[in-house]
């Protein structure tokens, strides 16, 4: 999330893995919308094989699964984010929500107060004498 010039970024891990960060938080709002990883993956333009990748990991460091994926035809397939995955998911926006707050703390005021609009121009190495 973008608050001026900061960025905020929660990651959760899981030992080495990313448990949960902000694209696999979107991620999860998407299948609980669209009630497919497909469809999902879509909306987010990302492959399958992507989302899949990030559902798996997900599911891997979280007891029980946030994703579950429903095999059959009908009305009875794709995948739905389960009470778990809501739960998680709720948690980790209300972290987003308290993380914003410190851009109204003090110590980001005196950072911002020293930081310039953009990055000066590369040093080229060039040095005239």
């Amino acid at each position: 999330m973008k608050i001026g010039p900061l960025w905020l970024k929660l990651q959760i891990a899981c030992g080495e893995a990313l448990a949960l960060g902000p694209g696999k938080a979107d991620l999860l709002d998407a299948i609980a919308a669209q009630g497919s990883i497909s469809a999902a993956a879509r909306g987010m333009g990302m492959s399958y094989r992507r989302a899949w990748l990030l559902v798996d990991e997900m599911n891997r460091c979280f007891d029980p699964p946030l994703v579950e994926t429903l095999r059959g035809g009908g009305l009875e397939r794709g995948a739905r984010v389960t009470e778990t995955g809501l739960a998680v998911l709720d948690a980790y926006r209300e972290m987003e929500r308290e993380a914003a707050a410190i851009a109204e703390r003090p110590a980001y005021a005196r950072l911002r107060a020293h930081l310039r609009t953009s990055p000066r121009a590369p040093d080229t190495g060039d040095a005239t004498s």
